[in-house]
């Protein structure tokens, strides 16, 4: 019991000296494996789902615990002092993230584990956690993916009519999405069909500036593109992925990964669809709608305020989108500004490579927002995770999927599949970094949760 309880925020919870009888433990399971069900409901990874199950069954008068996790089932086990073993199995099919709901539940946990509430008092808030509604509605979240999506756009170098149009696109592959989703098409056909609409949409955008003569640079359809990259890509799960394979579940953590790579995929299929639909219509009518001068673009050629500013936005939508709680949407954002600010610098000032500048600003993003989760009584990837979303590589992708695609375009002889994969591949090394070093990063300062903890203020903000 104490291993699970390791470098959780409820490592000083009371552990009993001596098994309880049948029926304490039998409610003790149940009230635990209501709490791990929940949260893996809520996108919370393996090792925060043992800690709060472990945490829960001791607070309830379980000895010892046995907690078994894949991707879709959570099964704990205990005996109790007749030596009788009792097992409950909960089956999780669908996730929906919902970081309002975590918050509670680590609340919950928290006193439970505090003595503050006892085990009937917990159950009761579990229940009204389940009972209450989702905190931001549909339309809320789809229009926070667009100003997730137009921000990304801004801190590469896009200009205010691309940032609109970047709205405008995202906007109307919500709507395709919600067209689709209706047949319950499985997330990669959803991917693929969104983002080569996503992609068509941008190039038609650009075209018809172009023709028109609006103030749309050759430049922009690039960003215009890898802003809805950043609103698409599994940045969440992959997150979770990495951390469940680093702390002993690779089941799960295997599981996840291989959900994130389909996923990718079928980000790279629709995206490499709509490129190529570009390209051919380019080709018919004989224009340059679609610029080879893509593959000279960078993620820091745009202007520092720029990205700062489109940083604070990202991670004030993005907190939305995972349904945060109001009170953390603003220190999520000061998070996500801090995180750019330190890969701006190390790229900018002293030309460390993107891989290494954003590692290190993820292992201080990780550092910081463990500390701040802490303060706020919220567990960290809650603040953590929307705040990365800064850091994705969405330009990266797009630069090398149209290597991948425009071979023999353009300029030829200068594009090969080679170096598209290669870009691909510091594309995924980027993902890699983030994940791993926010992780490094809460690993660092997690021995400080209790001093922390102790140190808030009182006051609880209630429900989902």
């Amino acid at each position: 019991m104490s291993d699970l309880l390791r470098r959780t925020p409820y490592r000083d919870t009371r552990i009993p000296g001596e098994a309880a009888e049948d029926a304490q433990v039998r409610w003790a399971l149940d009230l635990a494996a209501r709490v791990g069900e929940l949260m893996l409901r809520c996108g919370a990874g393996a090792p925060q789902v043992v800690g709060s199950v472990a945490a829960v069954a001791a607070s309830a008068g379980v000895d010892v615990v046995e907690v078994d996790i894949t991707l879709q089932s959570l099964l704990v086990q205990a005996s109790s002092s007749s030596g009788r073993p009792h097992t409950l199995l909960r089956v999780v099919r669908r996730t929906r993230h919902d970081y309002a709901r975590l918050a509670a539940v680590h609340e919950l946990v928290e006193a439970l584990a505090a003595g503050t509430i006892d085990s009937r008092e917990a159950d009761r808030r579990l229940r009204e956690i389940k009972r209450t509604p989702r905190r931001f509605p549909v339309w809320a979240v789809s229009v926070a993916s667009a100003v997730l999506a137009s921000s990304v756009a801004v801190m590469i170098g896009a200009s205010a009519v691309a940032a609109v149009v970047t709205v405008a696109v995202v906007l109307a592959v919500t709507g395709v999405n919600r067209v689709h989703a209706a047949s319950a098409l499985p997330e990669f056909y959803g991917n693929a069909i969104n983002a080569s609409v996503a992609t068509v949409l941008a190039g038609l955008a650009y075209a018809a500036a172009t023709l028109a003569g609006a103030p749309l640079g050759e430049d922009d359809f690039a960003f215009i593109v890898a802003g809805g990259i950043v609103a698409m890509l599994p940045g969440r799960t992959m997150a979770a992925a990495i951390e469940d394979v680093l702390f002993g579940f690779p089941l799960t953590g295997a599981g996840r990964l291989l959900s994130v790579f389909v996923a990718l995929l079928g980000l790279i299929i629709g995206i490499g669809a709509g490129l190529k639909a570009m390209l051919w219509f380019t080709t018919v009518l004989d224009t340059q709608f679609v610029s080879p001068t893509v593959l000279d673009l960078r993620t820091d050629q745009g202007s520092i305020l720029a990205a700062l500013v489109g940083a604070l936005f990202v991670g004030l939508s993005a907190a939305v989108t995972v349904q945060s709680r109001a009170r953390l949407i603003v220190p999520t954002g000061l998070l996500s500004v801090g995180a750019a600010a330190i890969a701006a610098a190390l790229q900018r000032g002293i030309e460390v490579g993107v891989i290494t500048a954003t590692g290190i600003a993820a292992i201080a993003l990780g550092a910081v927002g463990r500390v701040v989760a802490a303060r706020l009584g919220v567990p960290s990837m809650v603040v953590i995770v929307p705040a990365s979303f800064a850091l994705l590589p969405g330009l990266t992708i797009f630069r090398g999927l149209y290597e991948l695609v425009a071979v023999g375009g353009a300029s030829p002889g200068s594009l090969t599949i080679q170096s598209g994969l290669t870009t691909l591949l510091s594309a995924g090394a980027v993902l890699l970094a983030i994940a791993t070093g926010t992780v490094f990063g809460e690993i660092l300062t997690s021995r400080w949760d209790t001093s922390v903890r102790g140190s808030r203020p009182e006051g609880r903000d209630g429900g989902g």
